[in-house]
């Protein structure tokens, strides 16, 4: 296993620049750009590793690990007393949980609710 391959590399079109960027979050800021996208992913994993040999030249503890993360599916969202009334409210209106509304608006659908759910495995 390579050093690189601790670390979340990502390719992907940017319309402002008019070519595929390639960058490695929490690691390098910057990234690498060109007009073929397996070229500029390539040359990514490159700089990538390049990277690394500098902080171990350098002496500097790598960052934690981004690929292959494991996520809780859960986070702690502040948002002022006067936003969280505002949800609770319209949960309330809706007859959802506050959990539930908040993520069918982050989700941007219609999530069912637990009695639908419920209601559907009869």
């Amino acid at each position: 296993m390579k050093g690189s391959d601790r670390f979340l590399k990502i390719v992907e079109w940017s319309e402002e620049d008019g070519c595929y960027v390639g960058t490695c979050p929490g690691l390098m800021s910057g990234g690498v750009h060109g007009d073929i996208e397996s070229e500029v992913y390539k040359e990514l994993c490159e700089v990538v590793e390049e990277w690394i040999e500098i902080y171990k030249v350098d002496g500097e503890d790598l960052p934690k690990a981004t690929a292959g993360k494991e996520y809780s599916g859960k986070f702690v969202l502040r948002v002022g007393k006067n936003i969280h009334k505002e949800l609770a409210i319209s949960a309330l209106r809706e007859g959802e949980s506050l959990n539930s509304f908040c993520l069918k608006k982050l989700v941007g659908k219609k999530r069912k609710t637990r009695k639908e759910n419920k209601a559907i495995q009869k």
